[in-house]
């Protein structure tokens, strides 16, 4: 139901005095503020499908350790508690420090209608800040220290926005925006993408083998399934991997229409109309409206990857 162009101003007065909205552009109806401030919000690890065993063993590989979000205050070894963009802690996302890791931090709701979805985040990225860090004569992957770029900037693989839709009779998608920053040969690529292939599930593949070990990117295991948007984005890594400054992201999709709309990064805007979403073949049961929201970090080389996310809106103008 559209609002009036009165409510919609009284709306938009009521989030602009309100310090931790204000720095959002919500559609007209809010589902979640989730300040992790607050706690997680709902939040949590994505884990794999199991079957009616009662043994965990079945879960598919790549699903079996993706560890679970945590609340950060972003403490590092030589500034201390950094904290979050308003307040003190963050959603932190964490992989192991092992080549091809993923840590997933997935929100689960369901649909009340149909339009458009919105999501909103400040983010931050970074490779794990040691001393060291596995550096050799300041210098990892093509990046060589000159008191500007830093070479853990290099040691960061990729962060995902994404959705996991159902409706309209079992019809099953997903509308996936990675920023990758570097490829794996560990050179900067900074680009936009997104999976022309649906996310493979144990579902559509049950009693079949495939070869998807727990370091597979589960998103699409095939690179080649994988194309490009929109590259050279500039981002603000900021020379050392302890200076941590928030990134703002919106991600729009259309649940009516079944595809992407836009994506914003800071100042930039892409148009994602026709940016295919390939929906499964199959129609799915049991997930009837399913309107979920994840965000992932994935690391290419053997340094652990962080993303942290201040806190996030979903919005829509149902």
């Amino acid at each position: 139901m559209a609002e009036s162009g009165t409510a919609r101003d009284l709306s938009d007065a009521l989030r602009r005095s309100d310090p931790r909205l204000s720095k959002y552009n919500p559609l007209p109806r809010i589902l979640t503020f989730d300040d992790f401030n607050q706690g997680t919000n709902g939040w949590v690890e994505l884990s794999g499908n199991y079957d009616g065993t009662g043994s965990l063993d079945s879960i598919d590989p790549q699903f079996i350790d993706m560890r679970p979000p945590q609340l950060s205050n972003a403490n590092f070894f030589d500034v201390g508690t950094h904290g979050a963009v308003t307040g003190t802690y963050s959603l932190k996302l964490a992989t192991r420090p092992q080549a091809g890791h993923t840590a997933v931090g997935i929100r689960r709701l369901t649909m009340a209608a149909r339009g458009l979805v919105q999501i909103e985040a400040y983010l931050c990225y970074k490779a794990e800040a040691t001393l060291g860090g596995g550096i050799e004569n300041n210098t990892f992957g093509e990046i060589t220290f000159d008191a500007n770029q830093h070479p853990s900037e290099a040691q960061f693989g990729a962060f995902t926005v994404a959705t996991d839709i159902c409706g309209d009779g079992g019809i099953r998608y997903h509308n996936v925006m990675r920023f990758q920053n570097t490829d794996e040969d560990h050179r900067l690529v900074r680009r936009w993408m997104y999976p022309t292939v649906p996310e493979p599930t144990p579902h559509e593949r049950l009693g079949e083998h495939h070869d998807y070990g727990p370091l597979a990117d589960f998103t699409a295991p095939n690179p080649a399934d994988w194309a490009t948007v929109a590259d050279d984005q500039e981002t603000c890594y900021n020379e050392v991997p302890t200076k941590t400054n928030w990134h703002y992201i919106r991600f729009v999709i259309d649940t009516e229409a079944r595809r992407n709309v836009e994506l914003q990064f800071n100042d930039r805007v892409i148009d994602l109309r026709d940016v295919p979403v390939p929906p499964y073949p199959d129609r799915w049961k049991a997930l009837g409206n399913l309107l979920n929201f994840y965000f992932s970090v994935r690391t290419l080389s053997n340094h652990r990857n962080f993303l942290f996310i201040d806190s996030v809106v979903i919005s829509t103008d149902w």
